[in-house]
């Protein structure tokens, strides 16, 4: 069995993020960049799997981004994936979550000996839409299962039994393998590399595609647009209300029908 994970190098959620003038984008200079977090609940699991299962030959790490990119591989590698394969070309830098999965696809489709697992982050905390591993599952023409928080996969390999949550209940899938998981926080808990390790990633082997590998990449393939990107409005003064407990509700419901038109 062969499993890859899908990474993104996403800001820090910490971070402060400023928005270019022209709205096409943030500002990155300085910005501080990490593994998406739920990108990193899919390596982890990865990594459980073949520390539980004798038939788990390779686990490979995939990501999609510039240079600077390279630093979410050898997290992932400290955590214990084997390889890693960067694509990395100005072509296809984008916001564009449908031409990421498309660039992807075709990334790993140059693989001749396949994935029976592909695991991804439910959504990436930059982005948000959660489109990438769905996506990514109809180029490769494989079943999906989305936002799972429980797996099993069956003594053979042949298929996995799959737990998500629903509203006011839980929904167990089965399918059949190769298939690609999105995975949601809680499943597992990511580990921190020690140091060991991170020294020993620097020597994993890391793969670099760019458009000299995949034919005909224009964004063109893909069925959305950014349009622009604009900070959220400022929050309004914050309105204090002074008086008698008595006097202070009255003009709070007063406020609250009136101005907030909320009652």
């Amino acid at each position: 069995m062969r499993i890859l994970t899908v990474v993104k190098q996403v800001p820090d959620s910490n971070a402060t993020i400023k928005v270019k003038g022209d709205g096409s984008g943030i500002e990155t200079a300085g910005l501080k960049t990490v593994c998406d977090p739920f990108d990193e609940f899919g390596v982890e699991l990865a990594v459980q799997t073949r520390e539980k299962r004798s038939d788990v030959d390779e686990v490979v790490v995939i990501c999609l981004g510039d240079d600077s990119a390279s630093g979410v591989l050898r997290t992932a590698l400290a955590m214990g994936a084997d390889r890693a394969i960067h694509v990395n070309d100005p072509k296809f830098e984008s916001m564009n979550e449908l031409f990421d999965a498309w660039v992807l696809a075709e990334a790993i489709k140059k693989d001749e000996k396949g994935f029976d697992l592909i695991v991804c982050g439910k959504h990436n905390i930059d982005l948000d839409s959660g489109a990438v591993g769905p996506a990514l599952a109809e180029f490769l023409n494989v079943p999906h299962v989305g936002a799972v928080q429980g797996l099993e996969i069956a003594d053979d390999g042949s298929s996995l039994t799959a737990r998500r949550r629903i509203e006011g209940a839980e929904e167990v899938v089965e399918c059949s393998m190769p298939a690609l998981l999105t995975i949601e926080k809680g499943l597992v808990e990511p580990r921190y590399p020690s140091l060991p390790n991170l020294m020993k990633a620097k020597k994993k082997p890391v793969e670099v595609l760019t458009s000299a590998d995949i034919s005909d990449a224009d964004a063109s393939t893909a069925g959305t647009d950014l349009v622009s990107i604009s900070p959220p409005p400022p929050r309004p003064e914050c309105k204090m209300i002074e008086g008698e407990p008595e006097e202070m509700a009255r003009e709070l419901v007063k406020l609250l029908r009136e101005e907030a038109k909320v009652v």
